[in-house]
């Protein structure tokens, strides 16, 4: 069993990895008052029946949502808030979140405003979500403008991690984790990045000491990252390197074109294009990281969509500041910085996404 400990002092909370914990998670919720269990259709055929038995004589109530991002509204939300009140939730109450990503913002979402806040436990079923989206406390639901623009800053009290339940997924769907974990080697550890690239097709393969090494070490930084700025005033920013294209991306897409960790993915290839462009990254480091992103096999090419439309969905990004779009750039092997650009720099994105370097994207 690995550990990790989310340092937030009254908010601090431990991250638990190990296969099997899914098959145990009797052991890590306690005896709250009244339980709901909250999770999506396909990972409640997956462990439906296995979790009646194990949560057998306890009083736990579930509620089942439509697989996706487009169940993260606040109508879904409501629907979710209007069950817990019937079941008689009270603040002496716990929501476990099982599932991916989705379930993990929108209930924790739901777990912070109920009754002005009540307990809940990640227990992330996909990569994406044990590498990234279950720690830090970010929660929320998109609106049709943007993604995540509803949502507050909410701990849970623990995070169980089953790298067991990973071999359910497709490749699609470790892809769009391992588009996190290529972040994290990005804006934090240069050597992760390479020990990334040398073990690819493991990780892809889910070969076990391996992929639970790239887990601990994600939840490590995203840890320690978190502990220094819990409520993104500061170096938190750079967790959301490929993002600002990324999330404009997903919203166009209207959050079914592309998966999160694809939209991040081709989010971090044009955004370390622009760092090159401005002199942040020298060729070398820029060619390090397109050779990571592009044994993904996401595709690169945007032209879909108009560059008019990229920079008005970008122009909504909550992490905006005085009319300029906010970006992450790499600035050297494990180091990223945020750069605010105005309507004034987009040349550059406009030159890149336009036409220009048609050979470096034309993937």
């Amino acid at each position: 069993m690995e550990k990790l400990l989310i340092n937030l002092e009254k908010n601090s909370y431990e991250i638990y990895i190990e296969e099997g914990t899914v098959s145990q998670l009797s052991n890590y919720i306690g005896r709250p008052q009244e339980t709901v269990l909250i999770t999506d259709e396909n990972v409640e055929k997956l462990y439906g029946k296995s979790l009646n038995a194990l949560l057998k004589g306890r009083k736990i109530h579930r509620i089942v949502l439509p697989p996706g991002e487009s169940t993260k509204t606040l109508g879904m939300a409501e629907k979710i808030l209007v069950d817990m009140l019937e079941y008689g939730l009270t603040r002496n109450s716990l929501v476990i979140a099982l599932g991916g990503g989705v379930v993990g913002d929108i209930a924790g979402f739901c777990a912070s405003i109920y009754m002005r806040g009540i307990p809940y436990i990640q227990v992330p079923t996909t990569l994406l979500a044990q590498v990234d989206s279950s720690v830090g406390g970010k929660t929320g639901v998109n609106m049709p403008g943007g993604k995540n623009t509803v949502g507050s800053f909410y701990q849970p009290l623990s995070v169980v991690i089953d790298t067991g339940v990973l071999k359910t997924l497709p490749k699609r769907e470790l892809i769009n984790g391992i588009g996190e974990v290529i972040k994290y080697g990005i804006i934090y550890d240069d050597d992760f990045l390479t020990y990334i690239d040398e073990n690819f097709d493991d990780i892809l393969g889910l070969e076990e000491k391996v992929i639970k090494k790239v887990i601990k070490r994600c939840c490590d930084i995203k840890a320690s990252i978190v502990a220094k700025d819990e409520k993104e005033q500061g170096i938190r920013k750079i967790l959301n390197f490929g993002h600002t294209i990324g999330h404009a991306l997903e919203t166009l897409g209207n959050y079914e074109k592309y998966t999160h960790g694809e939209a991040v993915l081709i989010g971090m290839y044009y955004e370390a294009l622009m760092a090159k462009k401005i002199g942040l990254i020298d060729d070398f480091y820029f060619q390090k990281i397109t050779k990571v992103i592009k044994k993904t096999d996401v595709s690169l090419n945007m032209k879909k969509f108009t560059i008019k439309d990229l920079v008005y969905a970008m122009e909504k990004d909550k992490k905006n500041k005085e009319d300029k779009i906010s970006f992450i750039f790499p600035v050297g092997g494990g180091k990223a910085e945020e750069k605010l650009l105005s309507r004034e720099d987009f040349h550059i994105l406009y030159q890149i996404i336009g036409g220009g370097d048609k050979n470096e994207h034309s993937q």
